[in-house]
């Protein structure tokens, strides 16, 4: 005999069957419709997960500590609670379904990828040719370079920022890492009249996700390694495009099928190749960036 009720109701009728939609019909109708529906889904898959697992208190309330302790470790220098969507997958799922909603109405541009926990606002404007590594004397030092292009018109674009941001050899960040200089491994560069941007910069090592909060228990929970495989950060923003956020990885690095994040696209993975004639560098890195006009007619 067919039924219309929702699953939840059939697997387990000891819990009240009209609780959730009674939640879902206290929205008042001034709610806009974007909220209604996302949120009225986010209560509809929430409470039917606690009833399939069975979810008791204690376990609630680990996950509302969990959920508060992320919120203490985060600031200005790092967000501990986007770490934790981050090795859930859940900021790699949601940059895959707007990079692809994105392609399917007009020409890729440069890919996506996510933003990560590290990034700062208040990264120095360099000019170009310039190097962001201060202080780091056991890595590669690495010439990138690219022209920024408009994906419609493939004309160099002038003036875009480019704000770049990456580890050091010992596996952290510059706000991790009291031995660094306020500010190392991060830069803004801007595209010249050429399209054309260029900085030193080092060759990225992986490194472990930091295991001081909630996304190493997670992890540790879990059984899984913490590792991210070697990247380097950017976005790259213009007035009159849409900013690209992504990361760049390398080629030989040995995480890139198990990320700890599930952050790699195929199409970010490049190789860092080896130069000569270079006083400055050992590696070189070409890498061309394609902004979408806003109006997106691509």
């Amino acid at each position: 005999m067919s039924t219309s009720n929702p699953p939840s109701v059939i697997s387990d009728s000891r819990f009240d069957p009209s609780f959730t939609s009674h939640v879902i019909a206290a929205t008042g109708p001034n709610a806009s419709p974007r909220a209604r529906k996302v949120i009225g889904s986010l209560i509809q898959h929430m409470h039917d997960f606690a009833r399939e697992n069975e979810i008791t208190i204690a376990e609630w309330m680990g996950a509302v500590d969990m959920m508060n302790w992320a919120g203490r470790m985060s600031d200005e220098k790092r967000n501990e609670g986007q770490l934790v969507c981050d090795v859930l997958g859940l900021e790699s799922l949601i940059d895959e379904i707007t990079f692809k909603l994105a392609a399917e109405t007009s020409s890729p541009a440069t890919a996506s990828a996510i933003l990560g926990p590290f990034f700062r606002h208040d990264a120095p404007e360099l000019p170009n040719e310039s190097s962001i590594v201060h202080g780091v004397d056991d890595g590669e030092i690495t010439y990138m370079h690219g022209i920024v292009r408009d994906l419609k018109t493939q004309k160099p674009v002038e003036g875009a920022t480019i704000d770049v941001w990456q580890a050091s050899t010992n596996g952290l960040y510059e706000q991790q890492d009291e031995g660094q200089v306020e500010h190392n491994l991060r830069g803004k560069f801007r595209s010249d009249r050429d399209g054309r941007y260029a900085f030193y910069c080092l060759r990225p090592t992986s490194y472990p996700v930091p295991n001081d909060g909630p996304a190493g228990k997670l992890l540790e929970i879990l059984d899984r390694h913490p590792y991210r495989p070697a990247h380097i950060h950017l976005i790259v923003q213009r007035e009159g495009y849409k900013p690209v956020t992504t990361q760049i990885f390398d080629s030989e690095d040995q995480y890139l099928e198990n990320d700890s994040v599930f952050a790699v696209k195929d199409s970010l993975v490049v190789e860092f190749k080896k130069i000569e004639g270079n006083e400055k560098a050992v590696r070189e890195l070409e890498y061309p960036i394609h902004l979408r006009p806003v109006d997106g007619k691509v």
